[in-house]
């Protein structure tokens, strides 16, 4: 980068201070558009959006299969830190991707999945129907998604269930305050 002389700088003298400016190499690289030309990036990501959104009922059925599957698993060969693991990371892809799928509520009621898998002592003594209404609940979100009465359903299904399990934390955590104070803040996923 070429050094300013002296007479590039510009020095503006007030009473108390002076104020000294100097030129910005970066005019020479700036290219001016033609308002008409102007490139929108957020219309662009969301048009790209709209172009893969007919692909998002499937991509979200692959999360509810890899989910059913980790937890299918479980179910038979009981809790590995590979089984556990794999529940748990498949429960926080679908409380990631939900939302921006169209399933809103399958999201909150993932992250409540993933509170009891992160938060509980011993998965093995949680009660089994605890993890299938979650589970269940994902799948119907799911599968009923394209019908509009059911949305008030799922959000009352995804209250419930985050309560129930928030309860249940609570319980088992009783004596473990440093995990307390994480079950009871209130949850980072959107409510819609």
């Amino acid at each position: 980068m070429a050094k300013n002389s002296a007479r590039d700088i510009e020095v503006t003298a007030f009473a108390t201070h002076q104020v000294i400016t100097q030129p910005n190499p970066l005019r020479k690289v700036l290219r001016r558009v033609d308002d008409k030309d102007m490139d929108d990036p957020v219309a662009r990501a969301e048009q790209a959006l709209a172009d893969l959104s007919g692909e998002f009922k499937g991509w979200m059925a692959t999360e509810v299969d890899r989910l059913t599957a980790a937890y299918a698993a479980i179910c038979n060969d009981g809790f590995t830190k590979a089984s556990r693991d794999e529940l748990f990371h498949a429960a926080h892809d679908i409380k990631g991707d939900a939302a921006t799928f169209g399933y809103p509520e399958a999201a909150g009621i993932a992250e409540s999945l993933c509170r009891v898998i992160e938060h509980a002592p011993d998965l093995a003594r949680v009660p089994a129907e605890l993890f299938t209404h979650h589970i269940n609940a994902i799948l119907a979100i799911v599968h009923e998604n394209t019908k509009l009465d059911r949305i008030s359903v799922s959000a009352e299904l995804r209250r419930r269930l985050r309560k129930v399990a928030d309860d249940y934390l609570a319980d088992v955590n009783r004596d473990r305050p440093e995990h307390l104070e994480v079950i009871l803040a209130p949850s980072i996923v959107p409510a819609e």
